[in-house]
């Protein structure tokens, strides 16, 4: 059993198959599982006045007489829709592995992307990693990673999530994921770069940059935290997730104190899938010069966290914008939702994945896996982000154009409204 942070999975429908007999046994078990899970664990034990035992008794026949895993997956599905809420789903095994397939380890080539327009696209690469002493540039298209096209698999995810939040984070997951091994291992990459020629590269895995943490249950993963001035009189931080408390404060407290004098500020959360929610409160406190201020509130089943910000005796006061994308998720959106609520700051960039609630992922007795949430959030708007998502004020996004000129347009948007205030 592993936590994701905030992340929605959804049924869907594998090819028709007949279901052998010790097969219908472990649907069946995997029915009772998810039953019980629920009744067990929802923050609400009302379950929204849902009758949950009704729902039991009506729904489990049809598992029994299923005759493919479409139907009994179906039928299990059909269950957790009831509830009505997001952070409640199936995921086939075969998609599972479709979106999350990895080589084993978490070294990388050493760039990031996202899915522009249909296409994986290099959207940074880090400064002395693999990819970069192979040439490779911001705004390349990645065609096959291992061999393994990517149009057919970014296809195939667009099907199931199409009107979901969630799109953009699982199809560039589904990348990523490609990317990692073991370090020291090599991938093969098939490229096209800015001028459209094709390139084919085995580039190198390294280390992830930052340092390992590991916090409580959570495996350990590598966080990094920095900043920088974006513009001469802007200043700028971001990290990768909120799992780093003294690195992620001490990175804040740096940036602030070194642009006291700033005209405005930029917190880039664009790709952070977020973490530990109490970070939120700490690095607001850094923008917020006044008390009795919340990001919202986690309604758990047997108490409420309420997401107080608590000032810092100096904080930034100056014009301040946070930028997000489908991929900031979780801890991020209650960190921009709620600074967008309180009159805080300007958020850039284009909706977030809408995955603001802690969830649980179990893998089921027939091999699917289970997700379900264990806390309710409500934003300080008196609104709920599950599945809507933090809907920036202006909205902006990457191009292939922007990024092939080296250019960031959501930055820029934010550093251009900063420049207009007063």
């Amino acid at each position: 059993m592993s936590r994701l942070g905030g992340l929605l999975l959804v049924a869907v429908c594998a090819a028709a198959q007949t279901i052998p007999t010790a097969l219908r046994q472990s649907n069946l078990d995997s029915f009772e599982q998810v039953w019980k899970t629920v009744r067990d664990k929802h923050w609400d034990p009302k379950l929204n006045g849902v009758d949950w035992q009704a729902v039991h008794d009506e729904l489990r026949p049809k598992v029994e007489g299923a005759k493919t895993m479409a139907e009994a997956r179906g039928a299990i599905s059909e269950m957790l829709e009831r509830l009505g809420q997001t952070h409640f789903g199936i995921v086939p095994s075969d998609l599972y592995g479709e979106v999350d397939e990895a080589a084993g380890g978490e070294a990388s080539p050493g760039f990031d992307v996202r899915v522009i327009d249909g296409c994986v696209l290099v959207t940074s690469v880090e400064e002395g990693s693999p990819a970069a002493g192979r040439g490779i540039q911001p705004g390349w298209e990645i065609v096959r990673i291992g061999g393994k096209k990517m149009a057919p698999v970014l296809e195939r995810i667009r099907g199931q999530y199409r009107s979901s939040t969630m799109l953009e984070i699982r199809e560039t997951r589904s990348a990523l994921n490609r990317l990692q091994g073991a370090t020291g291992s090599t991938v093969h990459l098939d490229l096209v770069d800015g001028a459209g020629t094709p390139v084919a590269l085995d580039v190198e895995r390294a280390a992830p940059r930052g340092k390992l943490v590991h916090f409580g249950n959570m495996p350990q993963q590598h966080v990094w935290s920095e900043w920088r001035k974006a513009r001469p009189d802007v200043g700028y931080v971001r990290f990768n997730e909120f799992l780093d408390p003294e690195g992620v404060a001490k990175t804040v407290e740096d940036a602030v104190k070194g642009c006291a004098g700033c005209r405005g500020f930029v917190i880039d959360l664009r790709g952070n899938p977020g973490g530990l929610g109490a970070l939120a409160m700490g690095v607001a406190g850094w923008f917020v010069d006044r008390s009795g201020l919340q990001l919202g509130t986690m309604h758990m089943r047997d108490s409420n966290l309420n997401f107080v910000i608590f000032p810092r005796p100096q904080p930034f006061r100056g014009p301040l914008a946070v930028l997000v994308d489908g991929c900031s998720a979780s801890t991020s959106e209650i960190l921009a939702g709620g600074l967008k609520d309180v009159g805080r700051a300007r958020v850039f960039g284009t909706r977030t994945a809408g995955a603001a609630l802690p969830s649980v992922f179990e893998k089921l007795p027939n091999g699917d896996g289970f997700q379900y949430a264990i806390a309710n959030y409500i934003s300080q708007g008196g609104k709920p982000l599950e599945g809507i998502g933090v809907i920036p004020d202006d909205e902006a996004r990457l191009t292939r154009e922007g990024l092939l000129g080296g250019r960031d347009e959501v930055l820029d948007a934010a550093a251009a409204w900063i420049q207009k205030q007063k």
